[in-house]
């Protein structure tokens, strides 16, 4: 039974360790992945708070692994991480069997894993924590309480340093297919020969105070707007197919509504996007995108904006750099794989990522802009620009970050 339980402590605490850290490289996608479960759940209240439980839980992952390896007060880390894998194990169950949720995001976005291949997991990590739950009294620590307590506590330092880190700076290593060397519209094509989901559009209505659902091909008989109120909708997977896209829903809309991605990732010409969305702070880098934007007309490169912010909604509310960029709409969660920071640049070329930066990280970008040769003018169409009225000294200001 020893040896059992220190083989079990030893494949448990390595995988919440490996799993914590791969998390910790994008605690955004594991905020994002907890707002899809909360909007299924219509918990949407929760939203805003789901960026502080993704931190909090993956330093508890870390820690918990540290403590199972050390030994360090296994009756308390073995009350957490039963818990915490029921909890966990429910999640991926919930995935496989609704079909509204396709991946779990147990390890990020660097190892997808499938809803049944997370849920088998979880299933292997409860058999092995049940017995280090039930003989926690026989675990002996490793260590000394000391340095056990030392250990845990720059191992907590170090997990939200790295957090903090990336979520100013965007992830150590990039996983997302938007990443620099990536081609867009490539990414864009799904695998060929490759099969996509069948997919069902569901309705989410209230009625009488419950929620009733419904597809486009059984709307009820009595269906009237005045008796059913609007909830949401989704697309449910009827039948899985092997492949899909590694980009979805890219699409690059003009002032008026018209869809420019193909023709602006087929130029060969280097092209700067900044991606912005809601929330955005201006603490600093304004200043700094001065210098972008110069650079840009020194070297004949057309800046875009491109934003999931309602153009009228950014009138009279637009720092005087995004006035100098072409604005172009782009969906909202798009903008949040492409840019885990907010706002983030990129330098592209034939739809090719050549660069991509953070906004405190705007300083790089402008010696990477600086070293490009200068473009031969190039005559373009008159530009469908948005009319805004920056507030006073708006480069100045700062606001809350999201």
């Amino acid at each position: 039974m020893k040896t059992f339980l220190n083989i079990s402590r030893f494949i448990v605490g390595v995988l919440f360790i490996f799993s914590g850290l791969v998390k910790a490289n994008d605690p955004l996608g594991l905020s994002y992945k907890m707002q899809e479960f909360f909007e299924i759940w219509n918990m949407h209240w929760l939203n805003d708070y789901t960026l502080a439980f993704s931190i909090l839980m993956i330093t508890f992952e870390i820690i918990a692994g540290v403590a199972v390896l050390v030994g360090y007060k296994m009756r308390l880390f073995s009350w957490l991480l039963l818990l915490l894998i029921i909890f966990f194990t429910f999640l991926t169950g919930y995935a496989l069997f609704s079909g509204k949720v396709r991946e779990c995001g147990c390890f990020g976005d660097c190892i997808p894993l499938t809803a049944d291949q997370s849920f088998m997991k979880d299933l292997f990590l409860l058999v092995l924590i049940i017995p280090i739950f039930i003989y926690s009294n026989r675990i002996k620590p490793a260590l000394s309480v000391r340095n056990s307590i030392i250990i845990l506590f720059f191992s907590t330092v170090l997990t939200i340093a790295l957090q903090w880190f990336v979520l100013l700076h965007l992830p150590v290593v990039d996983c997302l297919p938007y990443k620099v060397g990536n081609n867009i519209p490539e990414k864009m094509k799904a695998p060929p020969g490759s099969i996509p989901d069948s997919t069902v559009i569901n309705f989410v209505y209230k009625k009488d105070g419950k929620e009733i659902e419904f597809t486009a091909e059984s709307f009820p008989d009595d269906f009237d707007d005045s008796i059913y109120t609007f909830v949401k909708r989704y697309d449910k997977v009827v039948r899985k197919g092997n492949a899909s896209p590694k980009i979805k829903d890219f699409a690059l809309k003009t002032f008026y509504g018209n869809d420019t991605t193909d023709a602006l990732m087929g130029e060969d010409r280097y092209q700067v996007y900044l991606f912005l969305k809601d929330g955005y702070n201006t603490d600093r880098w304004p200043a700094i995108l001065n210098l972008v934007l110069a650079t840009t007309q020194e070297k004949h490169i057309e800046p875009f904006l491109v934003t999931s912010i309602p153009f009228e909604n950014l009138r009279g509310k637009a720092l005087k750099q995004f006035t100098l960029m072409t604005p172009l709409a782009c969906d909202a969660v798009a903008i949040k794989t492409a840019a885990r920071a907010n706002p983030t640049l990129f330098l592209v070329k034939n739809g090719n990522i050549l660069g991509k930066w953070s906004y405190a990280d705007l300083d790089q970008a402008v010696k990477a802009l600086q070293g490009l040769p200068v473009q031969t003018m190039q005559p373009a169409p008159p530009a469908e620009t948005m009319t805004v009225e920056p507030e006073p000294d708006s480069s100045s200001k700062s606001s809350s970050t999201p």
